[in-house]
C-alpha cells in the first residue's frame, strides 16, 4: 500500500437525496494499492473462498469522512462516485466482478453527543441495494442493542442478502492491526502543480456539468437530464441519436421511453443496444420530416431491433409512408362518418368523447399511416 503517501487528501462530494437536500461528503484520501485478492463470502454454506484473479491489480482506494448518516446518504455517494470514475474511465464500475467495491463502517451515539459510539465494518457488499439494505439493516441492529442497554462489539460483519441480515465474521482490528506497509516494487508518485493543471485540462465533462448543459441547451426537465447523464452511455447515445435533429426533445424521450424500454425488455445496457444512436437519430428524422408518424415509428424501431436494417429502407419495404395528401385523408375521414352514423349523431348530440373513437377508426382504415394532425383538423372541421 502507499496509505503513508496519498494522491489526494481533504477533498469532498456534493450529493443530493429526497431527506437530505444538498449535502457535502468529505474525502480523507485517496491512496493506491496493490489488489490482494478477493474474499467471497458464502454463508449459507458457512464457508469463505479465495479469488487470486485480480492479485497484484492496481487499486485506488478512496476513504470519505463520517459525514454520512443514512443508508439513503451512502447510496447516494457511492452512485456518484461510481458515476464519476466512469465518466473520466478510471474504472468500467462492475461491483460484482471486482472493478468497483466498497466497505461500509457504521457506528451510532445517542443525540447531542460527541463522540462517536462503536463502529462494526460491513463487508460482502456487491451492488448499492445491498449497501443500503446492509447499513439499513445494521443501524437497526445496534439500536437495539444499544436500547437493550448492551455494548456494540466493535468487529467485521458479512452482509448476508439472502436472510437480509448482518452476521458476524470476525473481531474487528485496530487501524494499526492492518499493518499497512510501503510497496517495495513501485517508486514514488510525485504529483505535482504541473501535473494536476495538464491532467485539469484533460478532464472530460462531468456528471453534475453534463447534467446543467442538458438542461440549460436542451431545454430538458431536472428529471430527464439527470436519467440521461447518470450513465456516460446513456448520455452519449442521447446526444449522438439527437445531433440531426431540431427538436432534442424527442430524442430525449424517445431514448427514455422506447429505447429503455427495449433494453429492460432484453436485459441489456445501452452499450449492447441492437440498434445504434445514429440510427435512431435517422430513424427520429422521419418523424420530424412527417415522413412517418409516431405509431409508424415504434413499427419501424422494432423491425430495426431485429434486423439492424436501415429506417428508410423499412418504411419503403413495409410501405409505412404518412399519408399526409388532404383530398386522401378527407376521404377517409368522410368513409369514417357515413359507416357510423349512430356514433355520428352521438357526437353531434354533444358526446364529444367519441372523437377519439373518429381518430382511431380514420387510423385503422389508413392502416395506421395518416397524419394525426391533419385528421384532427378535418374531423374538426365535419364536426
Amino acid at each position: 500500500s502507499q496509505y503513508a503517501a496519498p494522491i489526494a487528501e481533504h477533498g469532498f462530494l456534493e450529493i443530493e437525496t429526497n431527506n437530505s437536500g444538498l449535502k457535502k461528503i468529505g474525502i480523507t484520501r485517496i491512496h493506491m494499492e496493490e489488489d490482494a485478492g478477493k474474499l467471497i463470502h458464502d454463508p449459507a454454506r458457512s464457508r469463505t473462498l479465495v479469488d487470486l484473479n485480480r492479485t497484484g491489480v492496481p487499486l485506488i482506494e478512496i476513504v470519505s469522512d463520517p459525514d454520512i448518516r443514512s443508508a439513503e446518504e451512502a447510496g447516494a455517494y457511492l452512485r456518484k462516485l461510481h458515476n464519476i470514475l466512469k465518466y473520466i474511465d478510471v474504472c468500467d464500475g462492475n461491483m460484482e466482478e471486482g472493478s468497483f467495491r466498497c466497505d461500509a463502517n457504521v457506528s451510532l451515539r445517542a443525540m447531542g453527543q460527541a463522540e462517536f459510539g462503536t463502529r462494526t465494518e460491513l463487508k460482502n457488499l456487491n451492488s448499492f441495494k445491498h449497501v443500503e439494505k446492509a447499513i439499513a439493516h445494521e443501524i437497526q441492529r445496534q439500536a437495539y442493542v444499544l436500547n437493550e442497554g448492551k455494548s456494540v462489539a466493535q468487529e467485521t460483519r458479512l452482509w448476508d442478502p439472502d436472510k437480509n441480515k448482518t452476521v458476524s465474521m470476525r473481531g474487528k482490528e485496530e487501524a494499526h492491526d492492518y499493518r499497512y506497509f510501503p510497496d517495495p516494487d513501485l517508486t514514488p508518485l510525485i504529483v505535482d502543480d504541473a501535473w494536476i493543471k495538464t491532467v485539469e485540462k484533460e478532464l472530460p465533462e462531468l456528471p453534475d456539468e453534463k447534467f446543467s448543459r442538458f438542461v440549460k441547451q436542451y431545454t430538458l426537465s431536472e428529471t430527464d437530464a439527470g436519467v440521461l447523464t447518470s450513465s456516460i452511455a446513456l448520455a452519449d447515445f442521447f446526444e449522438q441519436a439527437a445531433a440531426p435533429l431540431k427538436n432534442k426533445k424527442q430524442a430525449a424521450n424517445w431514448v427514455l421511453t422506447t429505447v429503455l424500454a427495449m433494453l429492460n425488455a432484453k436485459g441489456i445496457s445501452i452499450t449492447e443496444s441492437p440498434v445504434s444512436a445514429q440510427a435512431v437519430g435517422k430513424l427520429l428524422v422521419l418523424v420530424e420530416t412527417q415522413k412517418i408518424n409516431a405509431s409508424a415509428a415504434k413499427t419501424v424501431f422494432d423491425l430495426m431491433v431485429e434486423t439492424s436494417k436501415d429506417p428508410a429502407l423499412i418504411v419503403q419495404e413495409k410501405g409505412l409512408e404518412q399519408v399526409t395528401d388532404a383530398s386522401e385523408l378527407e376521404s377517409a375521414v368522410m368513409a369514417v362518418i357515413n359507416e357510423n352514423p349512430e356514433e355520428t349523431a352521438a357526437y353531434r348530440d354533444g358526446k364529444t368523447k367519441l372523437f377519439s373513437f373518429f381518430m382511431g377508426q380514420v387510423m385503422k382504415k389508413t392502416k395506421g399511416k395518416a397524419d394525426p394532425a391533419a385528421v384532427k383538423q378535418i374531423l374538426n372541421q365535419k364536426f
